[in-house]
């Protein structure tokens, strides 16, 4: 079972990554969980707040988390009418942040659309979403969800232990498709390596879970390897693009390299990171 998690901010419209993540949990088979979190009520209390002032905050606080409550049943006949058997509705008071990593405890992917209105609005907010919540996330770009469809995958290959991470884990979606295509990049430079013998065979690797890919070497003559991807990615007509998010630390702030920021904010696709 494939367990698939869609955070929603919106109870009473469904979002684009609810739709997504619904109609991929169908088509894998998988089972879903839809995920609203509120912030305790005290974090939307004034600081100098009187009691009264509190005591409203609290009782809106109550009627949020029961209206998120109830909008349960309404969930999981959505998704049963699109497919899911297995739908499940949490509602959780916290930070987002610190739920989402808990709750990607037993999850497999977490579905999370790119929205300026989201808890996540900007590149950095949601770098620092990918890059910590120790998910595979599909970041659903901000168009329209149709039918999903998983026929024509694009990987997005250069080496690096992200990128062979975020392979591993689409594995239940590659062996879902007709058509896969490895678009190879530059091997990514590394001050300390390790001398693989023989080194590391993404083509045997695939091939050994019954993935028969094609290549495609990139040429980036100059310009953004992000903007060559995407380019290639939609030349292919590609359903999905699977991705390693490479990313540091830099001063307390989780930082994306060029590739994978350009793709994050630019993609008209469905784009599968991993870190």
């Amino acid at each position: 079972m494939y367990d698939i998690l869609v955070n929603t901010i919106n109870f009473e419209t469904w979002s684009r990554d609810a739709q997504y993540g619904i109609r991929l949990a169908a088509l894998v088979h998988g089972s879903v969980t839809g995920l609203y979190a509120y912030p305790p009520p005290l974090y939307a209390a004034p600081e100098f707040g009187t009691p009264e002032v509190i005591e409203t905050v609290v009782g809106m606080s109550r009627i949020l988390e029961a209206s998120a409550l109830g909008a349960e049943a309404a969930f999981v006949a959505w998704a049963k009418s699109l497919g899911v058997e297995q739908a499940a509705w949490v509602v959780v008071q916290g930070d987002l942040r610190d739920v989402l990593s808990r709750i990607a405890c037993w999850h497999d992917l977490l579905v999370v659309e790119r929205d300026e209105d989201r808890t996540w609005s900007t590149p950095e907010d949601l770098a620092g979403l990918i890059l910590s919540v120790g998910l595979p996330c599909i970041v659903v770009p901000p168009r329209p969800v149709g039918e999903v469809s998983l026929a024509r995958i694009a990987i997005a290959w250069n080496g690096a232990p992200e990128a062979i991470r975020a392979v591993h884990s689409a594995l239940p979606l590659l062996r879902r498709a007709d058509d896969v295509l490895l678009l190879r990049g530059a091997p990514r430079e590394t001050l300390r390596d390790i001398a693989w013998k023989p080194p590391f065979d993404i083509d045997a690797y695939l091939n050994r879970h019954g993935i028969q890919p094609r290549s495609l070497d990139l040429n980036a003559a100059g310009r953004g390897i992000g903007e060559v991807l995407l380019e290639h990615a939609g030349r292919f007509d590609a359903d999905l693009l699977v991705m390693g998010a490479f990313g540091r630390s830099r001063f307390s702030e989780r930082v994306l390299g060029g590739a994978t920021r350009h793709v994050l904010w630019k993609a008209s696709l469905p784009v599968l990171f991993h870190h």
